[in-house]
Order: structure tokens, then sequence, then C-alpha cells
């Protein structure tokens, strides 16, 4: 699996993993298929360190910020954090696999603007990033 975003919450972040191998094999868009995974970190985390030899595969790296929708930016907008997931095909809310319980909406991410770093999400779609607080679970699943 391909780590693919790092994103914040309130008391920890979520850590979004994907499929990447051999794209279209797998059923990546799928929530609770296992192509993909979220996980749940609480408390503050450090950075690991990079390795001093050997080959890193961490191609490119692109921050997310919160940037409020109002105000203009010349950053490209690779998501966005919060509001309403804005649906390509439908609500696909995923249910918390430990309380069934709707997940909460959390990030809206899209595919990047470089082929050879872009996430493979069919080719213009979006990524949606889930969690559930009570529970400490989160989904990820993409549409297009």
């Amino acid at each position: 699996m391909l780590f693919f975003a790092h994103l914040p919450l309130e008391a920890g972040v979520i850590a979004v993993f994907l499929c990447q191998n051999d794209p279209g094999m797998c059923d990546d868009w799928d929530a609770t298929a296992g192509a993909n995974r979220a996980f749940v970190f609480r408390g503050p985390l450090s950075p690991a360190t990079v390795p001093t030899e050997g080959e890193t595969l961490l191609g490119a790296v692109t921050a997310l910020r919160p940037h409020p929708a109002d105000t203009p930016t010349t950053e490209p907008v690779l998501g966005r954090l919060g509001g309403e997931p804005h649906w390509i095909q439908g609500d696909e809310t995923p249910g918390c696999p430990s309380c069934t319980g709707p997940m909460t909406f959390t990030a809206e991410l899209e595919e990047g603007a470089d082929f050879e770093t872009s996430a493979n999400f069919g080719g213009g779609g979006l990524g949606y990033v889930f969690h559930c607080r009570p529970c400490g679970e989160a989904a990820f699943l993409w549409q297009r």
C-alpha cells in the first residue's frame, strides 16, 4: 500500500494508504474492500528519522494546510478539510466498523497536478476521508 496523506484532527491525525499496485487491479475505490486503509493516531506524533543510506521511495510531498474558502490563494489546492463532501456519483458515507453509525466527513482529496506523482482516482476523481470520533476508526474511498 502507498502512503497517501497525513491529515490533522483535533486530537491527532489520520494516515491514509491506498493500493497503487497495477492500478485498476484492486478495488481501491471501496472503503471496505481492503485495497485502501485509513488509521487514526491520537496524541502528538513525531516524524521518523530519514535513513542516511539506501533508497527512500517518497518521490513528492505536498503540504495541505487549512485555507478559508472565501480567500484567494496562489498555491495549488489539492483538496479541503471539513465541510461537506462533493460527491461525484452519490453519497457513499461509510458506516463505522465498530459502532455501525455513519462516519464524519473529514477531507476531500484531488489526484494531483503531476501525472508522475499523483494518485490514481480513475482520472479526475476525488478521494474522501471519514472518521468516527468515539471509536477512533477512519475510512477512505474515491469516486470518478
